[in-house]
């Protein structure tokens, strides 16, 4: 037989081989639980969006999700652990803007690239950030925090989720376009925020609404605006930080779930079919909107622009800011 043409039946062989395999592992997808890593610590907003959301997909198809929870280094550590895992479709990590779309300009030197390390499934909920402050506090509206701070430069605290993330830079956005100073308190993840923030230790806190929502709703805080462009339906006392006086002020944070490069593609197409399936879902919509997060879906393609398209974007406000980790 001809020598290339030896080669090509060999070629086409094992191209054939290959996809049978690939097509026979995403028919048989999943054998066994499927690790969620969520980069933060219990009881945030990633944490809540990624336990509704893996629950209703277990609910519709008997699948077994294991939320593992590693917080540390602005999720960078979470992150990073899916991106060395095995590409075998059963770890995947709950990513959002701070660790896929700032911290690539945030640090110095990120252990995993978001665009070549990670494979996208699809975009999950997208939710505004909030500025609250305690409900004892004299700040009844954002007029009363700026008129403070401009007394007062440097004075006035507030405390955010940790160093990069979204609520950490959405804050110093805020005080540029503001023309004001706070002191900016980071923490390691919402709970211990949101505990020094009710008691007065600190004066606000920017935070994803999902992560404040009950606590606003239980009279512990007081918000005085919401970062997105229309106001939220679940805080309608909350005015825009652009109603508030500071047009086109517009800062979201979004979600969603990605698979270590090299997964599969047919298993990352299971996996968006079943996550859009259950984001189409009246009760889990209700529920994550009762968490003050709308719900997305979309594509892996559509996901992949986002974050290529927000790292610049944010990558332009971490730079201005002149906030910089190792």
């Amino acid at each position: 037989m001809n020598p290339t043409r030896r080669t090509l039946l060999a070629t086409t062989a094992l191209w054939a081989a290959t996809a049978i395999s690939s097509a026979a592992l995403a028919q048989a997808y999943p054998t066994k639980a499927i690790r969620v890593v969520v980069p933060f610590p219990p009881g945030g907003g990633t944490d809540i969006i990624a336990r509704e959301v893996t629950q209703k997909v277990a609910t519709s198809t008997g699948w077994t999700f294991v939320i593992d929870n590693k917080p540390g280094a602005g999720g960078n550590l979470g992150v990073d652990a899916v991106a060395k895992a095995p590409a075998d479709g059963y770890t995947l990590v709950l990513g959002q803007t701070s660790n896929l779309a700032i911290n690539p300009t945030l640090y110095a030197k990120l252990p995993y690239n978001p665009q070549k390390d990670l494979a996208p499934i699809g975009l999950v909920a997208s939710a505004p950030l909030v500025i609250v402050v305690p409900t004892q506090s004299a700040f009844k509206t954002l007029a009363d925090l700026v008129a403070a701070a401009k007394a007062k430069p440097g004075e006035i605290n507030f405390a955010s989720p940790g160093n990069g993330t979204v609520a950490h830079l959405t804050g110093e956005q805020f005080q540029k376009t503001a023309g004001i100073k706070f002191q900016h308190v980071p923490y390691k993840g919402a709970n211990q925020a949101l505990t020094d923030v009710i008691s007065g230790q600190v004066h606000l806190y920017v935070s994803s609404v999902p992560s404040v929502l009950q606590q606003i709703r239980t009279g512990k805080l007081r918000p005085l605006a919401v970062t997105s462009a229309k106001r939220v339906d679940d805080l309608p006392q909350a005015p825009t930080v652009g109603e508030a006086g500071y047009k086109g002020f517009d800062a979201v944070t979004w979600f969603g779930f990605l698979a270590p490069a090299g997964t599969p593609k047919d298993v990352l197409a299971r996996l968006n079919a079943e996550f859009n399936k259950a984001l189409q879902q009246p009760d889990l919509r209700k529920r994550l909107g009762d968490e003050g997060a709308d719900p997305l879906g979309g594509t892996p393609e559509q996901f992949a622009e986002l974050i290529r398209d927000d790292i610049t974007r944010w990558g332009k406000t971490v730079k201005e800011s002149g906030v910089r980790l190792d």
